[in-house]
């Protein structure tokens, strides 16, 4: 198997290791904020986010749609602290509207992956279901192996070296 099957058969299952993305996002007057949120992915790598109003990450998206999202390999079974594996998109956030028939799909997958916790969301009004929709991305799995994703459904990795960083 080439390095690229390697890496293209590891960003195929990647995603499975995690139940929660971290969410850089920056609000209207230029400000940073790094955060976290549970989340399903549907088919095409949309992430589905569910949070409150009441956190400024979604203030921020309010302001800013566009937004980056991270997955990190844990430091615990990382081999190199310097070269963690990892895969981040810079994506733009819709709103879902509640009572939708898109609403009521994602929060049935949230609460099939995530239980009862999902009901007690589900009865607090100030939760909202954004959509994440990748535009592109980029996988690390360490030193001198790293992809930049694109295609279609972003499927497709390109090995970035000097030439086309």
């Amino acid at each position: 198997m080439s390095q690229l099957e390697q890496a293209q058969a590891e960003y195929a299952s990647f995603l499975q290791e995690f139940q929660s993305v971290i969410i850089s996002t920056v609000s209207q007057d230029g400000i940073p904020n790094s955060s976290y949120a549970p989340f399903v992915i549907d088919e095409g790598k949309n992430i589905y986010i569910y949070i409150s109003d009441l956190a400024i990450h979604t203030q921020n998206i309010y302001a800013n749609p566009r937004l980056s999202i991270l997955f990190i390999e844990d430091e615990a079974k990382s081999n190199n602290i310097f070269a963690r594996r990892r895969l981040s998109f810079d994506c733009t956030a819709t709103l879902i509207e509640r009572d939708t028939d898109t609403w009521n799909k994602i929060v049935d997958q949230l609460q099939e992956r995530f239980g009862e916790m999902i009901e007690v969301l589900k009865s607090l009004g100030d939760f909202r279901i954004f959509q994440l929709i990748p535009i592109s991305g980029r996988f690390i799995l360490g030193f001198g192996n790293a992809y930049k994703i694109s295609g279609d459904n972003l499927n497709q990795l390109t090995h970035i070296t000097r030439d086309n960083r």
